[in-house]
């Protein structure tokens, strides 16, 4: 499903074959929680990079994303959100915060995709789709951000926007995907 997802919000391009995809590191949460997780040392030998999250919050918030360890005001974004009863959908400006998605108290996921992640000649784009249920209410999401830079990447950090923890057992998944 994760490999038609992807797919389908490419312009133009046909879904991704799911041999395209190569497991790069797994982490997940241990006991105690973790209030963040990162990959580094990420190789330079794919397209594109993708992000599966399974996870929740000890309290819930928003995901922060940097790349590459910059805490900058170097990042943007545009989004559209629902709850169940509402819908919205807004943007921000280049800010400190890096990219974001939203996670709860209830287990919720996500898939981030960091496009042309090595390319030196473009700024970069991440993109993800993500939610959970909360017993009817809950929330999704699909956000585009930018990363005002065109460093090849080669660390991700996702960690809460304020206290907190993301939950033991929460899971992060990186795949690189063949171009």
């Amino acid at each position: 499903m994760l490999n038609v997802i992807s797919g389908t919000f490419s312009a133009g391009a046909p879904p991704v074959s799911p041999t395209s995809y190569e497991s790069i590191q797994t982490i997940t949460v241990g006991s105690g929680g973790s209030a963040s997780i990162e990959f580094t040392s990420i190789p330079s030998t794919f397209k594109h990079l993708q992000v599966r999250v399974l996870a929740k919050f000890s309290a819930g918030d928003w995901t922060e994303i940097k790349l590459n360890g910059d805490t900058g005001s170097n990042y943007t974004y545009h989004y559209l959100q629902g709850t169940g009863s509402a819908a919205s959908a807004g943007g921000g400006g280049f800010n400190a915060s890096g990219l974001g998605v939203q996670f709860s108290t209830e287990w919720g996921s996500a898939v981030i995709d960091v496009l042309d992640y090595t390319n030196t000649n473009k700024l970069k784009t991440v993109r993800n789709l993500g939610g959970y249920d909360a017993n009817g209410s809950g929330w999704i999401g699909l956000t585009s951000n930018l990363w005002n830079n065109t460093a090849a990447i080669t660390s991700l950090k996702l960690q809460k926007s304020s206290a907190g923890t993301f939950a033991q057992y929460s899971s992060f998944a990186l795949y690189g995907i063949k171009g």
